[in-house]
């Protein structure tokens, strides 16, 4: 126990545990991302960067300790007149990153508000520049213009707004209605153009479809006609046929003895029939008072064939 004191009594042992006390305070390792502002005697020194850094102990101070990350926050919601004179509640959400730790220490007393500030008055002249439909059509458009402006001014800041969004646009009530109704009647109007179309469309498609039946229907009637044609002459290509090859074997058959008998034969038959045909049609019927015999009319029949004989054969002759 005695050795104990001692030891702790010893000046030695003093002068180390001083040491390692001014050390501990002497030295900072600052994280990634961070800077340490130190201020010297009450005066700005020097920024700490990430890593190992040394300081005079009492001497020198960490008087901020300022994030290089980028952060994000809310924009409190906050009226704004469009250039339509409409009243609408805005609020957004802010990115902003620290640039320069002095800046950021020294320039202003607190930045995040600073900049919630700014915002919230840029963001009311960029909407008063424009008209109601143009806020929500336009919104990408306008959250850059934000970000401009606050640029701009916060330059002496030490940070940058790396984004701006707006999270929600409420126009008044009345003013929804009537947008409502707007879009309503926008809908009912896509809808009557659509069905309008759709109808012209199927009419279109009707019409072409009998112009189609009609043009085919008279090609079909063409072709039947064409075929019908083409049939009957054939038919009476082989009906001619056939009675030139009849003719020409009664006229082969006629050229005999036995063939102007049976053609001397064939005109007394068919003279006879022709003069009952008369008989029977006719109530009246002149005949020579000498020739009414049935015989004697088969005799004139072979006199007339007789005499075409002796034609042809003086014919033949000359």
């Amino acid at each position: 126990m005695n050795a104990i004191i001692d030891t702790l009594l010893n000046p030695w042992t003093g002068l180390l545990v001083v040491l390692l006390f001014l050390l501990k305070k002497g030295i900072y390792f600052v994280p990634q991302n961070q800077a340490y502002v130190v201020e010297r005697m009450g005066k700005y020194n020097t920024s700490l960067t990430a890593g190992l850094n040394f300081i005079i102990p009492f001497i020198d101070r960490i008087a901020y300790n300022r994030s290089l990350k980028e952060q994000a926050f809310d924009v409190p919601s906050q009226s704004a007149i469009t250039q339509d004179n409409i009243s609408l509640t805005v609020d957004g959400i802010l990115y902003i990153k620290v640039l320069d730790a002095y800046k950021a220490s020294y320039g202003v007393e607190n930045y995040r508000y600073a900049v919630t500030q700014l915002a919230q008055t840029t963001m009311r002249s960029e909407i008063g520049k424009m008209s109601l439909d143009k806020t929500f059509e336009e919104r990408e458009q306008l959250n850059v213009a934000i970000v401009d402006a606050i640029n701009e001014a916060a330059q002496p800041w030490g940070v940058q707004v790396m984004r701006y969004e707006i999270k929600d646009i409420d126009p008044p009530r009345t003013v929804l209605e009537a947008m409502e109704r707007q879009m309503k009647a926008e809908r009912d109007k896509r809808a009557s153009i659509l069905e309008s179309e759709g109808e012209r469309q199927s009419a279109i498609n009707v019409a072409e479809g009998q112009k189609a039946s009609v043009v085919l229907q008279a090609e079909a009637d063409r072709q039947e006609q064409i075929l019908r044609a083409e049939g009957e002459a054939r038919a009476i290509e082989l009906v001619a046929g056939a009675k030139a090859a009849a003719l020409d074997v009664i006229g082969k058959s006629a050229a005999t003895a036995e063939g102007q008998k049976a053609v001397q034969l064939d005109l007394a038959t068919g003279a006879i029939e022709a003069k009952r045909a008369i008989a029977k049609e006719s109530s009246v019927v002149l005949m020579d008072g000498t020739k009414t015999e049935a015989g004697q009319t088969v005799a004139e029949a072979l006199a007339i064939v007789s005499a075409m004989s002796q034609t042809n054969m003086l014919n033949k002759g000359a």
